[in-house]
């Protein structure tokens, strides 16, 4: 399996000022793998050490962090001789011995030759419990789920892929039954590594459900396992309501559709443990598309995306012949899935920040906004071919953006004012954007 943030841990190896590097992501999205196997490409040796249920770890470092101490015991726990030049170092699941996490200063500090790499699946839980958080100290890696072009290379469609980043439009165009075939896919199977493992193999969509259900059912585990007591009820109704929520027309979150009543105040633990997990992706609201956009958010006006469009086509029940065939219950939730694929490859391939804008009285709506260079770049998303635009037309008469996208169905055009890129082709975005 091919995942692009390989590139960017070779290109942290090679780094000069290199820090100890977190890697943050939801559990089930790859993190150990890519670790692994990052330590079997690039470096001779490997020192893996799993703090789960490891009373000898959790010992170690409840002492002195000096960092020749550690090295010994590390090396006896691995069973590897660590040498700074070309063992890679890897602290997994190192949430549950937070004073490892607190260790990284030190490697940073002291021992800056040593190459760490630490992850967890509950890390962003983690750093809440007054862990001793080495600010500065570290580097970060967010890990997604794989993207659309991942999933193409890892189903054996690696030229569609290469054919994309080529932004070979008249090419493009010429397969663009192929894609958008393998997008209907890409919306039941999404990009969880196990549930694509599977189907590259096997080719079996009831595996794939099969799967993707049980990875739900094991994050819902994990709110009784690690969040507060008094705060799983609401997590596990905030988690369920997000179909409905992204169901309606406006996709904006709204309290009431958890509860009757149901306020914000309640509700925030809820939500900030499930965005501390990535199981959940928040977008605010821009009162203003101008630099930088984080200053424009409202934080009380937002939208709710879950991690994977796969996951959530599980979760509300989508059978894949509605989604493959087309079926008229499915008309408005469609357009929730493409929304929900659209911003998962922002995040995954473009490494991107979205926002959304909202006139005021509500009068016009952009879907996504984000930062491309000293730009922002409007994106209208549309399920179908339907090329209106009204709401990007109005937006783009009012603030003049260098460049408008409208994705679609349809192949890829440049007008003077729009590009429409095609939904098979989100994932290149910043590189045509670029040109």
């Amino acid at each position: 399996m091919i995942r692009y943030a390989m590139r960017e841990l070779r290109n942290w190896k090679d780094r000069k000022n290199r820090k100890p590097l977190i890697i943050r992501g939801a559990r089930q999205v790859g993190k150990t793998w890519l670790m692994r196997e990052f330590g079997r490409n690039c470096f001779e040796k490997v020192a893996y050490i799993n703090f789960d249920n490891n009373d000898r770890m959790s010992n170690l470092f409840q002492g002195d962090l000096d960092i020749p101490r550690l090295l010994t015991a590390l090396q006896i726990e691995a069973g590897v001789t660590i040498t700074a030049p070309d063992t890679l170092i890897i602290f997994d699941e190192v949430q549950e011995v937070p004073r490892a996490l607190t260790s990284l200063k030190y490697f940073n500090e002291n021992a800056p030759e040593f190459a760490v790499v630490a992850a967890g699946s509950m890390l962003g839980v983690a750093l809440h419990k007054e862990t001793s958080f080495p600010v500065g100290k570290v580097d970060f890696l967010n890990l997604y789920p794989l993207s659309f072009t991942e999933f193409l290379e890892a189903t054996g469609n690696g030229n569609l892929a290469e054919l994309l980043h080529s932004k070979d439009f008249s090419l493009i165009t010429a397969f663009r039954g192929k894609y958008i075939d393998l997008l209907k896919q890409y919306y039941y199977i999404g990009g969880m590594p196990e549930v694509v493992a599977s189907f590259a193999e096997e080719r079996d969509y009831k595996e794939v459900r099969r799967i993707q259900i049980r990875l739900l059912e094991a994050y819902e585990q994990d709110f009784s396992k690690h969040a507060p007591n008094e705060a799983v009820p609401r997590i596990r109704m905030l988690w369920n309501s997000i179909p409905a929520q992204l169901a309606k027309e406006n996709r904006k979150f709204i309290y009431g559709l958890i509860r009757q009543g149901a306020r914000a105040k309640e509700f925030e633990v809820a939500l900030q443990w499930l965005l501390d997990c990535g199981l959940i992706h928040q977008i605010c609201r821009i009162t203003k598309p101008d630099m930088p956009l984080m200053a424009y958010q409202q934080f009380n006006a937002f939208k709710l995306y879950m991690l994977d469009v796969g996951m959530l086509a599980a979760k509300s029940g989508l059978d894949l012949k509605s989604l493959l065939e087309g079926n008229r219950i499915f008309e408005e939730f469609k357009g929730a899935l493409t929304e929900q694929y659209v911003q998962q490859q922002l995040l995954a391939d473009g490494g991107i920040t979205p926002y959304y804008w909202m006139a005021e009285r509500a009068t016009a709506e952009v879907d996504f906004v984000f930062q491309h260079g000293s730009d922002i770049v409007p994106v209208e998303v549309k399920a179908e071919e339907n090329l209106k635009a009204k709401s990007l037309k109005y937006y783009c008469e009012k603030y003049r953006p260098q460049h408008a996208v409208r994705t679609s169905m349809s192949d890829y055009r440049k007008d003077d004012w729009l590009t429409n890129v095609p939904l098979y082709a989100v994932g290149v975005l910043p590189e045509v954007l670029g040109d």
